[in-house]
């Protein structure tokens, strides 16, 4: 039997995790907490157990920072099967529609226009979107009927990058809330042959993206070397802009207040984050010439 774990520890920090299929988001984040012996850790975007890929786990004070990670644009590479619609639009439901024919490639990539820019999109009915207080797919598993109303998403670009007779890959990059297997949905029903998705990969959550990712059993099988693919706080801030305090206006900050900004330099209106002496002091917002802070990192410089 091993012996109990030390008390958890502090740590701060993003690990970009390449999750497996087969894994739940949660049950990823909780053996990372478990490897780092962490005392707090979170993650910004779900996967569902059947997709892989990027998952950005945030320990202690870079979990303040998850809002900003899961705003950014997402980028997923994933496969549709033609011939069958299913009722969670992905391999794990029931076929609720079938169809003989299959698409041309030239058919498929005359609908894909049609697919991006700002769209209304009907996510699955096995989502976590709520309905009178409780999860879409709670109320799909109890066998009632589940009507979600359409809403806008924003899709930057969608392409065909394989495929054969009974199968399209494809590449999307879209924007926060776009549900890749409602494309697939939709487009299969657009060729008039139903389509779900068997396989799903999340290759960018905002500023993260592949080439940031460590595999999972990497980080198991060496943990001796673990920290080594861990990334700072002030990553997951990376695509805002930045200010710079010196520790008076730091001061100011952590105590609550804001700091008027000074110079050419100053950003625009709108989301920002401070640093001291290379250190995350805080995000917020400038307005009217002031920054004005809504996250204060406990963090030293």
């Amino acid at each position: 039997m091993s012996a109990p774990r030390s008390k958890r520890v502090e740590v701060n920090g993003w690990v970009i995790l390449d999750k497996p299929v087969g894994l739940t988001s949660t049950q990823a984040v909780s053996k990372l907490k478990w490897l780092f012996n962490a005392k707090k850790a979170g993650h910004a975007g779900t996967l569902d157990p059947l997709a892989s890929g990027i998952l950005p786990v945030a320990f202690g004070e870079a979990t303040k920072t998850v809002p900003f990670v899961q705003d950014g644009e997402k980028a997923y590479r994933f496969t549709v099967r033609w011939g069958i619609e299913t009722d969670s639009d992905d391999a794990e439901g029931q076929a609720t529609q079938t169809s003989d024919l299959r698409p041309e490639t030239a058919d498929i990539e005359r609908l894909l226009p049609g697919f991006t820019g700002e769209i209304m999109q009907v996510p699955p009915a096995y989502s976590a979107i709520k309905i009178n207080g409780e999860r879409a797919y709670d109320l799909a598993r109890d066998g009632e009927k589940v009507d979600i109303a359409p809403r806008p998403v924003t899709i930057h670009s969608l392409r065909l990058v394989d495929g054969d007779r009974d199968h399209a890959v494809l590449e999307a990059e879209c924007g926060k809330g776009t549900y890749v297997r409602a494309i697939a949905r939709d487009l299969g029903r657009a060729l008039g042959c139903f389509g779900h998705v068997v396989a799903l990969r999340r290759t960018r959550v905002g500023p993260f993206f592949e080439a940031d990712s460590a595999p999972l059993a990497s980080l198991l099988d060496a943990p001796e070397h673990a920290h080594e693919d861990m990334l700072s706080v002030e990553a997951g801030l990376s695509e805002l802009p930045c200010i710079v305090l010196d520790r008076n206006g730091a001061a100011r900050i952590r105590r609550g207040q804001s700091v008027i900004l000074r110079g050419r330099d100053a950003p625009a209106e709108g989301p920002a984050y401070a640093v001291c002496s290379g250190v995350p002091v805080a995000s917020g917002l400038v307005e009217g010439g002031e920054f004005m802070p809504n996250r204060v990192f406990n963090l030293p410089f």
